[in-house]
């Protein structure tokens, strides 16, 4: 399998492997939620290239490679994950949407669920109109409050809930260059909070218009603790 992937792909399945192996769960029983602004650029550009010449005989590879929801299937493949898995886009907005999306299985459902968001550069003439400047990828895994709210092992606390409020900028410019440039690392502010270990509230982008606040808590500081959310209808 490895062979017939692509950046993209690897870029997920690396950080997914990552989170599940950190979450010491299991990855054939965890519902997974996949979330891109787009799929595969260097495939869609080779796929293109093809099209545009004489030979326009596609390989059988790169077809099913430039479906969005390529990086799900080899998941389910490499890691042998029998459960449901969701695959989203919603352009700049996308870790956004997928991080409700697995927040809203562990709310409603109360199960552990997945999330793996990411996004990887265009060859040109595609990078003039999507100007992504190179591969992100983040995996994180949510899971509910025990019976009677008790924690779980885990990172941190977390709540969510729509918000008007503006995206949380980072101090750092490198940072804040990757944030803004890769829709998948609009994360690394909550990714920066979780790291300090400290309480606090960031915005991550989502639409237009709308925005998700995510506060962060320890509730027992210098010990790891539950990922819990609830976000907002």
């Amino acid at each position: 399998e490895r062979r017939r992937t692509g950046p993209v792909v690897r870029t997920a399945l690396a950080v997914g492997h990552e989170a599940v192996t950190a979450s010491g769960r299991d990855a054939t029983t965890l519902t997974a939620v996949f979330a891109a602004s787009g799929g595969d650029g260097q495939n869609c550009h080779a796929i293109c290239d093809t099209l545009a010449g004489d030979d326009r005989q596609l390989s059988p590879t790169r077809f099913h490679n430039s479906v969005h929801n390529a990086p799900a299937g080899y998941w389910s493949i490499a890691a042998r994950a029998q459960a449901a898995s969701n695959v989203l886009c919603a352009h700049d907005g996308s870790f956004g949407a997928g991080l409700l999306e697995s927040l809203c299985q562990v709310a409603v459902d109360g199960v552990p669920s997945l999330l793996i968001a990411y996004d990887a550069d265009y060859p040109e003439p595609l990078h003039t109109e999507r100007p992504i400047a190179d591969a992100f990828g983040v995996a994180l895994v949510f899971a509910p409050l025990n019976a009677g709210g008790a924690p779980t092992p885990g990172l941190a606390h977390i709540e969510a809930q729509i918000t008007d409020a503006p995206a949380t900028r980072l101090a750092s410019p490198e940072l804040e260059a990757l944030r803004v440039d890769n829709p998948a690392a609009r994360v690394l502010p909550l990714l920066e909070a979780i790291a300090a270990q400290r309480p606090a509230s960031v915005v991550i982008d989502y639409l237009p218009e709308t925005r998700v606040r995510i506060d962060v808590s320890f509730p027992h500081p210098g010990a790891a603790q539950t990922h819990h959310a609830e976000p907002a209808p």
